[in-house]
Formats: structure tokens, sequence, C-alpha cells
């Protein structure tokens, strides 16, 4: 999918014309000029958004395409994407369930539920591994498109090992590995496989029917005729290529699902409907740990922040090989926000950031 380069200038300045600081040009109607011309200058293949605005679909649409040789249209509600690191939420929504059960206590050792991981300096409890304090590494060379057939407990020979890069509690280190153990204690905890438990406790009862874990295979299948696998890329110095084989089974927690669009808000959607447990238990999750008193702005699964106008949030970003995506749960604006990109990393967050302030700043009637 080669473009001439002149034609890069040309849609650069036919962009400006549409958008550029025009303040008439505001809202949905912006947010749906940035977003299309994310595909016609090939910045993405394909990108599919679900916005809920007090509960109810308020902004939908699907750009691009699923497939770029068979120019397969984007749907929101039946394309099928790696959501990379959004999985997190998921994991961090069921392990909530094994807490509420007293399965599992935040505050206990990791070694009182996987006592065969090797010791380390000093201990780490689940809450410190969920919070990204354990100390825990993260991906070395090419574990990031590690594409071996491990279960998740086959999987931590890869970093068992490695020492802990501080003393658990005194620092943050983003990784998903974090959330490989942690996955692993909830299977030791509960005698049954992850994903199973998440299917059981997230994704039956809130009805995320579109909400699948990678195969263990390496090669994934969607069962439900109306649903349909995008085709994952990799972005080039011009144009996209097929993204490299995978196999995200052993991290499903930390990145291994796959979704539409739809699903991922609906997620959401149930947070902020405070269908998913108690809140004093939920709260644990998207309320930011402390580090010597200063946030993290990193609950237990969950980002949790503010965005650059000071609305806060909280959700997930997520990158992986052939998928980038966003979700963000705005409490104050009953809004819920989900972007799923069927390419590795393609450096377009900035206008994503835009895309999302237009949402939150526009008013009716929706598009799409």
């Amino acid at each position: 999918m080669k473009k001439p380069f002149l034609s890069y200038f040309k849609d650069f300045f036919a962009f400006k014309r549409v958008i550029g600081d025009d303040v008439q040009l505001q809202g949905l109607v912006k947010a749906d000029a940035l977003l299309s011309h994310l595909v016609t200058a090939h910045k993405i293949p394909g990108i599919a958004i679900s916005v809920l605005k007090n509960g109810a679909p308020y902004f939908q649409k699907g750009y691009g395409f699923a497939d770029l040789e068979n120019q397969t249209p984007i749907h929101p509600e039946t394309s099928v994407f790696r959501i990379a690191s959004v999985s997190k939420p998921i994991a961090a929504t069921a392990l909530a369930h094994m807490v509420a059960e007293g399965l599992i206590d935040l505050d206990t050792s990791f070694y009182t539920y996987v006592p065969y991981f090797p010791k380390k300096k000093w201990d780490f409890t689940i809450r410190q591994l969920a919070s990204h304090t354990a100390g825990i590494r993260g991906y070395l060379g090419k574990e990031y498109a590690l594409n071996k057939p491990y279960s998740i407990k086959e999987s931590i020979a890869v970093f068992k090992d490695a020492d802990l890069l501080f003393k658990p509690g005194t620092g943050y280190h983003y990784n998903s590995y974090d959330w490989v153990l942690i996955s692993l204690a909830m299977q030791e905890a509960s005698g049954i496989p992850f994903e199973d438990y998440v299917s059981k406790k997230v994704v039956q009862p809130l009805g995320l029917n579109s909400v699948f874990p990678a195969d263990r295979s390496g090669v994934d299948h969607i069962k439900a005729n109306k649903l349909a696998l995008t085709t994952f890329y990799s972005k080039r110095a011009i144009g996209f290529r097929p993204a490299v084989a995978v196999n995200n089974y052993y991290k499903l927690a930390g990145g291994g699902y796959l979704a539409t669009a739809t699903d991922i808000a609906k997620l959401g959607q149930a947070y902020l409907d405070k269908k998913v447990l108690d809140e004093p238990t939920l709260m644990q999750f998207i309320t930011s740990e402390l580090l010597d008193d200063a946030p993290t702005y990193y609950g237990l699964g969950w980002q949790v922040s503010q965005d650059a106008k000071g609305r806060s949030y909280y959700g997930h970003i997520g990158n992986g090989v052939g998928g980038y995506s966003n979700f963000f749960v705005y409490p104050e604006q009953n809004v819920v926000i989900a972007m799923l990109i069927n390419c590795t990393n393609p450096n377009v967050q900035e206008t994503l950031d835009q895309v999302i302030h237009e949402v939150l700043e526009s008013s009716p009637p929706p598009i799409g």
C-alpha cells in the first residue's frame, strides 16, 4: 500500500483547509474529520470508535479497513481487534471479584498463591503486582513479540530468574509480566483456568459477547458468525505490512484479549452504572496508588489520571503487535470512549487525544 510522496503534501494541505484552526469546526464533526484523516493520510489501516454518553450510544463509527487487501470496512460492533493492555482492566475486574469472594487478599504475599516462584531478595504482594510497584522487570529483546505456545504457568520461565528492579513499594515500573503473575495466582486460588474465571465473572455477566481470549495455538479464531477478526498490521516507512506472528495466550491478563470497540465501551459503562461489585471494592482498583505520598497515576490494572484539561478519568492505553487501543471512562461527564486500531503503535496518540477532547466538548446530535 504505497502512496506517491507528493500526495502526502496534498493530503496535508487539504486537511488544513478542512480542520485548520477553524473554531466553527468543533465537537463530533471535528472528531469525525480527525479520524477520517488518519485513514486518508495512511497513518492507520483502520479504527473503530464507540462512545457512550449518559449510558446511550453517542458516537459509533468505523474508519478504514479491517483488511487492506480485500478493502473490508471496519465496523465498531463487529470488527474484532487485539486490545493489548486494555486487557488489564478486564483482568482487574476479574481480580476484584476474586477479592470480593475472599479467594485472594491484595495485601498477602504472592508466594502464598504461587510458592514455586523463585524467591527474591524481597517479598511482594498481589497489590504491588497490580500497581506495578513490585519491581518485576519488563520485556527484554524479542519478548515483546514472543511466539511460543506457553501456558500461563510455563511462561514464567521467561522472566522468573530475574532480580527485582527495586524493593517492592519503593518504585514504579510498568510491565505486563506483573499481570502474568497475577493471572497465575488467580488460577491457583480458584482452581480453574484464568480465562474461564474471567468468562464466568466478567464476560458473561456483563454481556461482553465480543470479548475473546487469545488462542493458545497462536492462531485466533472467532466462532460468532456476525463478528470478524481484523487483519493485524505493522507500519512501515510508507504503508503497512502484516504484523509478525505472536502468541499472546500466556499474557492474557496483561495484553492477550481481543474485542470490539462497542464491548470495551460496555465494560466502562458497567463501572459507571455500578454493575460491577460494591463501590469500596472497586475504588481500590480505580484510585491511584501512592509512592512517598505522590500519585503514580495508576491504580490496580487501571490508569487513573486527568487529561490536559483537568478532567478526571480511569482507563488504559494498549500497544501490542498488530493492535493499539484507547479506553477511557470519564465519570464526571458520564462518558465512555473506546478506540481500537488494527496496527502496532502507529504514533497517533496526539490525534486520538484531540478526538477525545472534541467528543467531550461536543453537543448532540451525534453522527455515525
